[in-house]
């Protein structure tokens, strides 16, 4: 997913930007409510998380002007005025689901995916669960790995790159396609954090199988394609 948090507690924001990130989405962050307005406007978001209470523009006015302007994007709204008033009202603003806090991450993160799956149904751009490439096999709901029946734990970065490279499987993806959709850069950090994770996911792909699933493509990038021998 790609989300928009807006949020003027600096570390309440720090902490989500944190955990959705480490469950492998890519999030954008606004301090206040007209920077997040401008960016809600702007940016095509599969779900904005708008605390209640914000600087220079609160979030029932944000969702109001948003649904004026016919940006449909799903909205869920956090705020520590929890009452069954206060959720109505959230949700007579626009909202697409209310959520008092303290919350739990994990609850969050539930209800995140949910308006997400709805808002691809909706628009018809829903995707696929899970996909599979020969013997390796990637589950989008339960985050889970297999090649030939044996499992693989990644790390979320990890699942998330070969997620990208089995949606794209047997096309070469570029190094610029990863910064954009995998790390969410939209610049080159002039780093090999790429070629540093793939190295750890062909170790854990590759290791222990006759033929090497992920390829490196000479001076265009990567393709993932079904185990076959190669040419000698």
């Amino acid at each position: 997913m790609r989300l928009l948090i807006i949020e003027d507690d600096r570390e309440a924001a720090a902490y989500l930007v944190k955990a959705f990130r480490e469950a492998g989405h890519a999030v954008d962050h606004a301090g206040d409510g007209l920077d997040g307005y401008a960016l809600a406007r702007e940016g095509d978001y599969d779900v904005l998380i708008v605390d209640r209470m914000l600087p220079k523009l609160d979030g029932l006015s944000l969702v109001r002007s948003l649904r004026e302007q016919e940006i449909a994007t799903p909205v869920l709204i956090l705020s520590a005025l929890g009452q069954v008033d206060d959720r109505v009202k959230g949700l007579r603003a626009g909202g697409d689901d209310y959520l008092p806090k303290p919350y739990a991450f994990s609850e969050l993160l539930a209800r995140t995916e949910v308006l997400a799956r709805r808002r691809a149904a909706a628009t018809g751009q829903s995707e696929a669960t899970a996909y599979r490439v020969g013997d390796l096999e990637l589950d989008r709901l339960s985050h889970r790995v297999t090649r030939a029946g044996r499992e693989i734990v990644l790390q979320p970065r990890e699942f998330r790159l070969l997620e990208y490279l089995m949606r794209h499987a047997g096309q070469v993806v570029t190094r610029t396609m990863l910064l954009e959709h995998v790390w969410d850069y939209h610049f080159d950090p002039q780093t090999n954090v790429i070629d540093v994770h793939v190295s750890r996911l062909r170790s854990k792909i590759d290791r222990g199988f006759e033929h090497p699933m992920i390829h490196t493509v000479r001076g265009a990038g990567y393709v993932i394609r079904p185990d076959e021998p190669q040419a000698s």
